[in-house]
Parts: structure tokens; sequence; C-alpha cells
């Protein structure tokens, strides 16, 4: 489906219309569109350690959560669908008491050092470990300590890439150690060298 043409109700295009970008956005909903996730957004969403989900409660208010883990904890399963264990928590269970009511649920995956920003419509499904023991097999990541609760597995029904406007760049300790580390072979390097010219002129 078509990102624009669920998103953009009535009213919400009145709104563009009146804000003067309605007809921008007639051409985007009008232009062709991959019909399930590309190689682009599998590779984008392995990268990812973390995500916000966002839940309709039966009080009326929406309910937004943010999921974390590895990065790669988010596994494509096929062009349509992504998962995850969902580890234990603060037991609120109140994403999960949503979904079971209304499975509509809304994504979005951010990439602080890419600037990037996926958002994904989506049909969340509950399942028990237990009774998918090849699918844990699948979504558990390795290497992480945690708890696994329960299976979420996300139909994807539309997605859009967001413009990377006012995301500040963000990185992990990690991510930091890996730009900084051929800086440090650079500067090791020429310690090196250094070390070799007083020998020389020492010797002089």
């Amino acid at each position: 489906m078509n990102y624009s043409e669920l998103a953009f109700s009535d009213d919400i295009k009145a709104i563009q219309e009146r804000m003067g970008s309605r007809k921008t956005y007639e051409r985007v909903e009008k232009a062709s569109f991959v019909d399930g996730l590309t190689n682009v957004e599998a590779r984008y969403i392995s990268q990812l350690d973390s995500f916000y989900m966002a839940s309709f409660g039966e009080n009326d208010f929406p309910y937004i959560q943010h999921r974390g883990g590895p990065a790669g904890f988010i596994k494509v399963i096929d062009e349509q669908t992504i998962g995850i264990v969902d580890f234990g928590g603060n037991r609120q269970y109140i994403s999960v008491g949503n979904i079971t009511k209304n499975p509509k649920v809304s994504l979005i995956l951010l990439s602080y050092p890419l600037k990037a920003r996926l958002k994904i419509y989506a049909e969340a499904k509950i399942l028990e470990i237990e009774d998918n023991p090849t699918l844990y097999d699948l979504l558990k990541p390795e290497d992480y300590k945690f708890k696994p609760e329960r299976l979420i597995i996300f139909h994807v029904k539309a997605y859009d890439w967001n413009c990377p406007q006012h995301i500040t760049p963000r990185y992990t300790l990690a991510e930091i150690n890996q730009l900084d580390e051929a800086k440090v072979q650079y500067i090791q390097q020429l310690e090196r060298e250094l070390e070799v010219l007083r020998v020389k002129l020492g010797q002089a």
C-alpha cells in the first residue's frame, strides 16, 4: 500500500492545501512505490539497536514505547514481515495489552549516526515462544543477555523514509571507538617513526 494514501486523510490534505504542500504530496501519492521491504530497508533495519512503537489503548490514548536490544535484534523475516523477541522489562505490558485489542501499530526506526528515519505502518501479532520454537531460534539475538517473554511479529502495511532534518547525530561508545581506531593507529605509527628518527639522530 502507498504510505501517503494510508497516512493522508481528507482533513490532513486540507491542512496541506492551506500550508502550500498539497501539490507536492499529490505527486508523491501518484508516484510508483515498491510493495514490500527492499534490500535497502532490510540492510538498514539490520543495523539498528532500537525503535519506537506506537499502539492505541482502550483509554483512547496512543501509547509510545521504546524497544531496544543489540544491533540487529530486529529481524527481517521476509519482504512483508519483521519480528523481534520481546524482552522482559518493567512488566507493565501496556503495548502487549493494546496490541491484543488493536493490532495496528506505527513504528519509527531511527538511526542517529546516519540521520535517517524509517516510518512503518504495521499490524502486530503476539506469539508465544513455546508454540513457535523455530521462529524463536530465528529471532533470538546471539551473545546478548536477555529474558525472553514472547515474540512480536509485524506485518508491514506501508512504509516511508522521513527527511533527515533536525536529527542530531549521536554515536554509541563502540561506534566512537571504531571511528577513533584509525586515528589511534596513525598516531602510533607516527610515534614509532619518531622513535626511529631519535635513534638515528643519537647515533649521528
